[in-house]
This record gives structure tokens, C-alpha cells and sequence, in this order.
């Protein structure tokens, strides 16, 4: 039976989208799923948002770990079930700044979560808005920066971002013929067109050298997304 494992607003999501070969995605791909691709391109992307009202079984605020930033890296994968189709992602892997989350993500979930230093700046004008969210990576902080507009619309379908966007169900590989699969409960997010950005991510030493050349020039597409309240559910588990 589906039980609701953590619920939580998720606020002001930033995207970078990158195209990556299907050849380094594939070893990372969980049993039961397969990669999914937008035109034939497959894509990761680079996330960076803030969790609030975070509160875990449901209903359960954890003290001092209400409110704090993630950036991951995710890509695309689609399963087959018998109503169709279900589009998910992956995550390579997810930072926080509480170790508590991360021990709670990585013991019971299995999910690739790593504690660092992070910290935001949101700044809101009338037509516009500046938001960034950084971590620390040894002695230097990455960043994920953008400046967007504050009139958006929710994504067409068909469209990049809707590609990017419309997935509600993730998929953690617990070992080479099982997968945990949750679902991933929300409103459909309002994107904001980007007319500055900025990234600077070490790709190389929190993914991999096998990421690094993916990430050498700009990202396909940049875009804001506002969020919404979001429920995080579990699935099934997906055994050979």
C-alpha cells in the first residue's frame, strides 16, 4: 500500500538542461526503466531549489530541518505499466546541507544524497527576479544563477520544458534487478522565461569525469519555475 513518506513546498526551481550521451546515462539507468529522450536528445539537468514546510510521514515537522536548499543532477526515464506510460527521472545525485536528511534519504530510500555548505538569495522587482543558490565544493563555492522574468505561463505541451518538467515519478536503483520507485504529487509549476544566467559546477568531482565534457559549453535551454506544495509517495518495488 502507497503511504506518503514526506511532504514539503518546493520553491523557485531553477533548470539547466544539458544534452548527454546515451552511452554515460545507460550504466545508471535502475531494471524496469528505460531512458527517455526529447527529439532523440537525451538530456541531464542541473536543479537547484528550496525545500519549505518540509515535514516527513506526512505530517511530522523534523526541528531545525523545516526549510533548506538542494541542487542534484537528474535525467530522464520512462517505465511501462499497464495504463501506459510513466515518465520519471533519475537522480545522479542530490545535495542538501543537513546531514539528517541525507542520512534519512540514503538508509531507508537508498536515494544518492550528499551533505555541503549551501546557501540562496532570492530578490524580487516589480518585472523581474534574481535568484542563486550555491554549495560548496572544497574551498569553492558553485553556483546556479539566474535572472528572470516574473510574467510566466505553465509549459506547452510538447515543449522542451514541458519534456523537462512533467514527470511524476522518480526511480532509485537498489541494486542491478531492483528498483524503488515513488511518486511525485504537485500542481503543474508556472516556467519563467530567463534572460541572464549563470552556472558554475565542479561536474568532474561531484558526478564524475565521465559528466565533465557534457557540461563544457552552454546549457540547451535555462528556465525558472515557481513550484508548489508537493507530496512525495512510495510505489512499487520493481524486481526481476
Amino acid at each position: 500500500m502507497a503511504f506518503t513518506f514526506l511532504s514539503a513546498d518546493w520553491c523557485n526551481l531553477i533548470f539547466a538542461n544539458y544534452p548527454i550521451d546515451r552511452a554515460v546515462l545507460q550504466p545508471l539507468v535502475p531494471h524496469g526503466t528505460e531512458l527517455d529522450d526529447y527529439n532523440g536528445v537525451c538530456f541531464g539537468s542541473l536543479v537547484g531549489f528550496n525545500f519549505e514546510k518540509v515535514r516527513m510521514l506526512g505530517e511530522v515537522p523534523v526541528p531545525f530541518h523545516t526549510e533548506f536548499e538542494e541542487f542534484n543532477l537528474r535525467f530522464y526515464v520512462r517505465r511501462k505499466t499497464e495504463k501506459g506510460w510513466q515518465r520519471g527521472v533519475v537522480f545522479v545525485k542530490e545535495i542538501v546541507p543537513k546531514p539528517a536528511i541525507v542520512w534519512v534519504a540514503r538508509t531507508l530510500y537508498g536515494e544518492p544524497y550528499e551533505t555541503r555548505p549551501m546557501r540562496h538569495t532570492w530578490q524580487f522587482r516589480d518585472d523581474s527576479q534574481h535568484i542563486r543558490y550555491e554549495w560548496k565544493v572544497g574551498d569553492d563555492w558553485n553556483y546556479i544563477d539566474v535572472e528572470a522574468s516574473r510574467a510566466g505561463e505553465q509549459a506547452q505541451p510538447g515543449s522542451e520544458e514541458w519534456f523537462i518538467t512533467e514527470n511524476y515519478w522518480g526511480y532509485t536503483a537498489r541494486g542491478a534487478k531492483h528498483t524503488s520507485e515513488f511518486e511525485v504529487v504537485h500542481d503543474r509549476w508556472k516556467i519563467y522565461p530567463v534572460s541572464q544566467f549563470d552556472v558554475r559546477c565542479d561536474v568532474a568531482q561531484l558526478y564524475g569525469s565521465q559528466f565533465a565534457p557534457f557540461f563544457t559549453g552552454p546549457p540547451s535551454s535555462v528556465f525558472l519555475a515557481d513550484g508548489a506544495p508537493v507530496t512525495i509517495r512510495s510505489g512499487q518495488e520493481i524486481k526481476a
